[in-house]
């Protein structure tokens, strides 16, 4: 191997940033990420899947932990001899673009679509999709990861679209697609639809009105009080729901001097507040049928149609209001489906698509919803039906792109049948290995189970354009899948599916009367997202093999909300399309807070951004301090930015200062790597090639189950043993001046187990095992970078187990003889007579007395005996569990904690063994 003279690990005023920015220099000079794919071309293919960002912001901490991640596993697969690509993807469509520039324009999709046209909004939206490229680009190349950006993928792409457009053909043709008018979350402040996985990613505390209205029964002169913490839908209530089950009372109130009726378990909530003389009782059945006044006289010409009458549903509860419940059908799920249920299909919804009131409500047309709260209330005040007033606090949930409160209402929407699929859904994420596993059957599992239909259209302009074409005379669906299916169509063959290329074309079909026009929606961009396996390689048009060789991927990654947005959709997709899971192994890490537990934020500046944490204290450190925090296992983490310094110091240091032992040594004698003819006889050589090939052993294991949270513990582990036990307990042995068989054998030791270290390191901390390894002796033969090299095999035939833990037992030995000379205040420079190690397993003791030249050395003592008689050196005595066993055994307690208290040493010994004994006829453990 030619060494790469620009990194140079021996330098006297060696800066771990500035190595990093050299070992980039190097990997783009010699173009190695390229050269690590070149040579494994030819090899079993290693898919994995980009969730692809927004192209809207800068990468911050968050994006940060799964681009690490997805830079690891990949590294180490192509180690593995994996031909693994890397394509980086960008989100290019949909609420997140368009809100920028509505933003930008300040002006609504709408009003701004009005004045400059739908291809003149989408040239702006196209306009900033580039914005922050180099930004992307610079801060991941820093931290390390290898991808290709030349080569990437955006979802505006029309080859890409083509593709999403078959993935909705191919689930039009299963009969997967429907339209239907429902009760959906809807963002005002976009105008748009949001998907259910959307709805519930931004819930926050809000205070909202609660109010309790009085509704008069028609010829009767009582009234029922319903509860609402939505005074905006009274407007258009058109019924009343109670629980058959329920019994309600009748109440009079002296101050009103009325009768009303409540639910007689909420009545206790109301006479602290109210004057209330209860009454007769009747059960919510009893009131079934009955008809009601009208609140506002707006709709009251639909009481012919059924409206205005007592319903009953088993939703209904008695847990907070009156136990009876206001219906606004287009601004509920459960007062839709309880006013379908009855025949009622009248269905009113006043407000337009900004959530402002249309003239149908003249009170308050133009009003925003939550801006007419307060005007309504006013109103009912001054007919004396508003009975009660308060305020709420509670979860509520807002749009995540706008941060404005979320409504539900009626919207014409087209919907793919996931709830038809979603127990094949649930077995096919049993094939799934999740990392951490609690998320299969908890949060993704939980989610699966309870998935309704997906609203995938949009009333928006910038995305994918929905490819239905509806005929104008017969309201026949036509669904097309591809640009030449298009062409055949209407003749004409475009080179962009956008909405401005797309819109006017129409087409007629033979023996049908009417003209084939494309509805106005576009698709959810979460849908675009969910068809990337296939639209990142313009499948099925194009590269059908690498497709089909790839398909399930073998790893994605990404945060832990990403259960109910991209994860959720691939799997869908994946199942609808081709019954399978679409992906083997996922790894979800934990939401990155600020060190004060808040959001980060640029405003606040509560976080140090990632360049120029990266220029303090490297990208190594910042790596391997997120792999090894509580992220990879789907837990929020404060970030401390001590905490990255702490992994140079804790990791990076030590084994630089393992590397440069071995290279000063090396460099004096002009030693240099050879084939090992014969083992060492040295038991500390010995002891360390062993837990050499238990380390690569450890890492195939936990890489092949992707539980990184396993391997870089590990790996600290062996560099604490290296330099504080191996190389500290035999630097003597590198003194000689002639090079002895001994020294020889200290030398290949130790080369071995920091070049093999060094190589097993390049998927976590890249930069310095290059830096390492291109300081290091080699053989000529040897790759040019650290990242060619082939990912370290163990030797079975070199471990030892039995003297890997007399070692550890060694060490613990060392320790706890500290500790004695520091409670008797010894110092060490005394020597002490005698040692004695007791342990029942006579071969572990003869292992280590195989050490006892080292315990000897560094406690100062000047004979050790051994022992298995624990028993003449220790008494063993038993306690109970007094919480448990008192729970358990209750007044017999005392009597068996005397029985306990009593036990000898050969019964304890007993129960060690067998976790088991039996006392006057109870069974106990130590568990």
């Amino acid at each position: 191997m030619s060494r790469d003279r620009s990194i140079n690990p021996d330098a006297d005023t060696f800066s771990f940033v500035a190595a990093e920015h050299a070992v980039l220099d190097f990997w783009a000079k010699q173009d190695v990420f390229q050269k690590s794919l070149a040579q494994t071309r030819d090899q079993d293919p290693y898919i994995f899947y980009d969730g692809p960002p927004f192209a809207t912001g800068l990468p911050h901490h968050g994006h940060l932990v799964g681009s690490i991640l997805k830079d690891a596993v990949p590294r180490y697969f192509t180690m593995k001899g994996r031909y693994v690509q890397r394509r980086f993807g960008w989100d290019c469509h949909g609420l997140p673009i368009e809100h920028e520039i509505d933003k930008s324009l300040g002006l609504s999709s709408a009003e701004a679509v009005e004045k400059m046209g739908i291809k003149g909004y989408n040239d702006a939206c196209r306009g900033i999709i580039q914005r922050y490229t180099d930004e992307w680009r610079k801060t991941i190349t820093r931290i390390g990861r290898w991808v290709d950006f030349d080569n990437d993928y955006k979802t505006m792409e029309p080859w890409y679209m083509e593709s999403v457009w078959w993935v909705v053909k191919q689930l039009w043709e299963k009969e997967l697609i429907y339209r239907g008018e429902k009760v959906v979350p809807f963002s005002t402040a976009l105008g748009t639809v949001l998907s259910n996985f959307e709805a519930g990613s931004n819930y926050q505390e809000a205070q909202d009105p609660a109010v309790t209205v009085l509704f008069k029964l028609t010829d009767q002169d009582v009234y029922i009080a319903a509860w609402t913490t939505t005074p905006w839908t009274l407007p258009s209530n058109l019924a009343l729901c109670v629980g058959s089950n329920i019994e309600y009372t009748k109440v009079y109130d002296e101050a009103l001097q009325a009768t009303l009726i409540i639910a007689s378990e909420r009545l206790a909530a109301y006479e602290g507040k109210k004057q209330l003389q209860a009454g007769s009782t009747l059960m919510g059945s009893e009131l079934v049928g009955l008809r009601y006044d009208p609140l506002f006289p707006y709709f009251e010409d639909l009481a012919s149609e059924g409206a205005f009458q007592v319903l009953a549903d088993d939703y209904v509860t008695t847990d907070s209001g009156t136990g009876i419940v206001h219906q606004a059908p287009a601004f509920g799920e459960d007062d839709f489906r309880v006013l379908k249920a009855a025949g009622i299909t009248a269905l009113v919804c006043p407000i337009d698509m900004a959530g402002c009131f249309t003239e149908a409500v003249s009170d308050f047309a133009g009003l925003h919803v939550k801006e007419a709260d307060k005007p309504i209330m006013r109103h009912l005040k001054a007919s004396g039906q508003l009975y009660l007033q308060e305020v709420i606090q509670h979860s509520y949930p807002f749009c995540p792109r706008s941060d404005t409160p979320i409504i539900y209402r009626t919207i014409d929407s087209w919907y793919v049948k996931v709830a038809q699929i979603k127990e094949q859904l649930v077995a096919a994420n049993q094939n799934i290995r999740w990392v951490p596993e609690h998320i299969q059957n908890g949060r993704m599992g939980n989610w699966l189970a309870g998935a309704m239909d997906w609203a995938i259209s949009r009333n928006r302009y910038w995305g994918t354009p929905l490819p239905i074409w509806i005929n104008d005379a017969s309201g026949a669906a036509k669904c097309i899948g591809s640009i030449e299916e298009l062409k055949v169509l209407t003749g004409v063959e475009v080179t962009d599916l956008h909405r401005e290329f797309v819109d006017e074309l129409t087409f007629t079909l033979p023996g049908e009367e009417g003209t084939y026009r494309r509805i106005s929606e576009v698709l959810d961009c979460w849908f675009e997202s969910g068809a990337m396996p296939y639209a990142q390689l313009h499948y099925p048009f194009e590269n059908k093999e690498l497709f089909e060789k790839g398909f399930p991927a073998e790893f994605i990654a990404e945060g832990l909300d990403q259960t109910r947005g991209w994860f959720y959709t691939l799997i869908v997709l994946g199942y609808a399309l081709f019954e399978t899971n679409p992906f083997k192994n996922v790894i979800v890490n934990g939401i990155v807070m600020a060190e004060d537990g808040k959001k980060m934020s640029k405003r606040l500046r509560n976080y140090t951004p990632p360049d120029a944490l990266m220029e303090d204290y490297g990208a190594d450190a910042l790596r391997l301090y997120l792999i090894n925090s509580g992220l990879v296992k789907a837990e929020e983490q404060r970030f401390k930015d001590a905490g990255v310094k702490e992994m140079t110091r804790r990791a990076l240091l030590p084994w630089l200062n393992a590397y440069r032992f071995l290279k000063t040594y090396t460099e004096i004698d002009h030693w240099t790597p050879g084939a090992v003819t014969e083992p060492s006889p040295n038991i500390m050589d010995q002891w360390l090639l062993s837990r050499l090939q238990t380390l690569k052993a450890n890492i195939a294991e936990e890489m092949e189950a992707y539980r990184l949270y396993n391997v870089v513990p590990a790996l600290f582990d062996f560099i604490e043993e290296l330099t504080n036990w191996y190389i500290r307990l035999n630097r003597a042995r590198f003194w000689d001046d002639a090079m002895t068989a001994d020294k020889a054998h200290a030398f290949n030791t130790l080369y071995t187990a920091v070049y093999e270290f060094t190589v097993c390191m390049a998927p976590f901390a890249p930069f310095l095992s290059e830096t390492l390894y291109q300081g290091l002796p080699s053989i000529d033969s040897a790759p040019e970078s650290v990242h060619l090299c082939p990912y370290p095999v163990p030797q079975t035939e070199r471990v030892k187990p039995t003297l890997e833990e007399a070692v550890g037992r060694m060490q613990h030995v060392i320790l706890l003889g500290r500790q004695k000379r520091n409670q008797d205040r010894v110092k060490t420079k005394y020597p002490t007579r005698l040692l004695r190690i007791l342990h029942q397993d006579e071969s572990l003791l003869n292992e280590i007395a195989r050490l006892e030249s080292y315990i000897l050395a560094e406690l100062n003592v000047k004979a050790i005996s051994y022992d298995t008689n624990e028993a003449d050196y220790i008494e063993l005595f038993a306690r109970p569990n007094s919480p448990v066993l008192g729970k358990r055994l209750g007044n017999r307690f005392k009597h068996f904690k005397q029985l306990i208290d009593q036990l000898d040493s050969q019964s304890i010994l007993k129960l060690q063994e067998t976790n088991r004994l039996e006392l006057d006829g109870e069974s106990f453990g130590l568990d």
